[in-house]
């Protein structure tokens, strides 16, 4: 089969689990969505997260090349497999993380409450998280990947649907990255760091406190301006900040 083809079929899945995955996240564990309100995971509109469609293409790759492993003893093998894929794929979070905060001054996702964090992009505990992951990827998934791919060699025009997914994608991601650079243009205003997934927590705030509809494909709109909802944003920030600095 195509290789474009098996990788694009693999962002395509990726993307769209990891959006699943980050849905359940924000909702339960993030600390940036204290209400446990349901809110659009990603910088994207559509239900699917970039960073997952280039981790599972990563982890498909690590998986396959496993049997050109030097490493003799079956468990050490494994443990590296997935420490490998741990690194991989902090190494791609780290970038990603790295490249939105220092380029367009915002904070897609922030560790820095975590123990050892850098710059609050990545942390042990979240690498920790990757290594699991890529275990139940490698025993749960990619067996099923596999099958999928042999399905798709005998199904092409299944690529039609990829096709289509990448055209939606493509538009989406223009979108999202004018977005990012009206936040850009705010942040640096303001002189701060934009918190994406707090920002989209408090227009979520907004819409429960006037009891208006949330769009939940449109976390971004509001009854209010996004340079007012900012600047809101920002005098909270530096109250907390404040408030911190005298405790």
């Amino acid at each position: 089969m195509n290789l474009f083809l098996i990788f694009a079929f693999l962002f395509f899945i990726g993307s769209s689990v990891g959006w699943v995955l980050e849905l359940f996240y924000r909702r339960f564990f993030s600390d940036a969505n204290p209400d446990r309100k349901w809110i659009n995971p990603g910088i994207c509109t559509g239900p699917y997260i970039p960073l997952y469609g280039f981790g599972l293409c990563i982890l498909y790759t690590i998986a396959a090349l496993e049997k050109f492993s030097i490493i003799k003893d079956p468990l050490l093998n494994k443990l590296f497999l997935f420490l490998f894929m741990a690194l991989c794929m902090t190494a791609i979070e780290y970038i990603a993380g790295l490249m939105s905060l220092k380029i367009c001054k915002v904070r897609l996702w922030d560790y820095t409450n975590e123990w050892a964090n850098v710059q609050g992009i990545i942390c042990p505990k979240f690498s920790f998280y990757w290594a699991v992951l890529g275990a139940l990827y490698y025993f749960l998934v990619h067996p099923h990947i596999l099958e999928a791919l042999v399905w798709l060699s005998d199904n092409p025009t299944f690529s039609f649907v990829i096709g289509l997914f990448f055209g939606v994608f493509i538009v989406d991601i223009s979108n999202s990255v004018h977005l990012v650079l009206r936040l850009k243009t705010l942040a640096d205003e303001y002189e701060i760091i934009m918190r994406y997934e707090m920002l989209k927590a408090r227009i979520r705030q907004t819409h429960d406190a006037a009891r208006t509809k949330y769009h939940f494909f449109s976390p971004f709109s509001s009854s209010k301006s996004l340079p007012e909802l900012v600047s809101e944003w920002k005098e909270s920030f530096e109250k907390q900040k404040s408030h911190k600095h005298q405790k």
